[in-house]
């Protein structure tokens, strides 16, 4: 078995990794392409690209693409938020409502929706945590009612849609947003449960309040520009409009339906609304930069972005009681909510390998919706980052797969 000298990590079996993912995945057109990159110890072992980023133009996958990576926005934004925590600006356990307004006095949903609705008062507060974990009583409105069951399983995403809360059509920005989500009842009572949500966004909100900053602005100044993030933000720079990857939807009809064509794709003008939740481009180089420093415990290249205490506490698991996150999610779903996972301040951890069927745990992530991939490890110094852009991110749990063949290498 040939060894990468340096990094205790099988050539051999890395080299099978890409040519496994060629033969399932790409070969019979489920993928259009990507880019998969492994690092162990901080040497890049595997560095790959695969298929086309443009199939009706027939552009093959280049290294510094340009994608969307959705949700592995919210990873970002919470190093973001936890960054002023540093600075003193806010406690974990502090009512939002001390900085939001309209977060003060909420309700909370007891049965019955629209007009009909029952709710009783919140019996605490929102808080920062439960904000940074998902566990405050937001949702992600309708668009996200219908998983796993009937759309009426979640009534208070119905009152979401009827205020016309949804961060696809919002203009106004990130307070104006928050406010409105915070005059809306909540799902559960704070810290009882966990539903996946718009709390990412609402973490946007309060970064903007507490550095008085647009978060744009917060991320440039603070994340981006000291590390060299280049080309992440919330829309793609003109010059480099060229190296926007396509997006695609999986539908019964095709697999590879498009959904976003890089020469019309709204990603390429300065949105009105800056999405924590979900709104940042990037590419390999780049993220493989943020995923480093927390890899490094909060610094790279002579950059701190947290100090080595503070990732250690994001990383550790902050669900009640230290409970796993299936005894709690209102999303039953096993495809977005699998056995052995805990959530910290911003990211998923696997808490038991045997309950995921892993072959490792102690390891944090977070994807994105368009099957983006990205998880750290510190105990095995392992960063692994895969690209593509083929929505949904339930469509082939490519997750799990690619960490039994990556671990397999080790």
């Amino acid at each position: 078995m040939s060894m990468q000298a340096t990094s205790g990590i099988s050539s051999t079996r890395l080299a099978r990794i890409g040519e496994e993912l060629q033969a399932r995945y790409l070969d019979i057109g489920l993928l259009p392409g990507g880019h998969l990159r492994v690092a162990r110890r901080g040497e890049v072992v595997l560095d790959q690209c695969f298929g086309l980023m443009d199939v009706a133009r027939g552009k093959p996958w280049a290294s510094d693409a340009i994608v969307r990576i959705f949700s592995m926005t919210k990873p970002v934004v919470s190093v973001a938020l936890m960054m002023l925590w540093e600075r003193g600006l806010f406690q974990l356990d502090q009512p939002v409502g001390e900085v939001l307004p309209t977060w003060r006095d909420q309700r909370v949903w007891v049965s019955g929706e629209g007009t009909s609705m029952v709710t009783e008062p919140a019996a605490r507060p929102v808080t920062f945590r439960h904000l940074l974990t998902h566990t405050g009583g937001v949702t992600y409105g309708a668009r996200l009612a219908s998983v796993g069951g009937a759309r009426t399983a979640d009534p208070v995403g119905l009152a979401y849609a009827a205020a016309q809360v949804d961060v696809l059509g919002e203009t106004e920005g990130l307070g104006a947003f928050a406010a409105k989500v915070g005059e809306l009842p909540l799902r559960y009572q704070p810290g009882s449960r966990w539903m996946y949500s718009y709390s990412t966004d609402i973490v946007g909100a309060l970064i903007e309040e507490l550095s008085g900053r647009p978060l744009d602005r917060f991320l440039d100044e603070e994340i981006f520009a000291p590390l060299g993030m280049t080309d992440t933000g919330f829309s793609v720079r003109q010059d480099a409009a060229a190296r926007l990857a396509a997006c695609y939807m999986v539908t019964p009809q095709d697999p590879l339906s498009l959904a976003d064509d890089p020469l019309e794709s709204a990603r390429l003008t300065p949105p009105r609304f800056l999405s924590g939740g979900g709104g940042l481009v990037s590419t390999m180089a780049d993220y493989h930069r943020f995923a480093e420093v927390l890899r490094r415990g909060g610094e790279l290249d002579g950059v701190r972005l947290l100090s080595p205490r503070t990732v250690r506490l994001m990383t550790r698991n902050h669900l009640p009681d230290g409970r796993d996150l299936t005894d709690l999610a209102l999303i039953s779903d096993p495809r977005l909510i699998p056995g052995g996972m805990g959530f910290g301040l911003g990211f998923g951890l696997t808490t038991d390998a045997v309950r995921a069927g892993l072959a490792a745990d102690g390891d944090f992530y977070w994807s994105g919706a368009a099957n983006t991939i990205w998880w750290v490890d510190p105990a095995a110094e392992l960063s692994v980052i895969f690209l593509t852009q083929v929505l949904p991110t339930t469509a082939y749990r490519l997750q799990d797969w690619l960490k039994s063949l990556v671990y397999a290498a080790i």
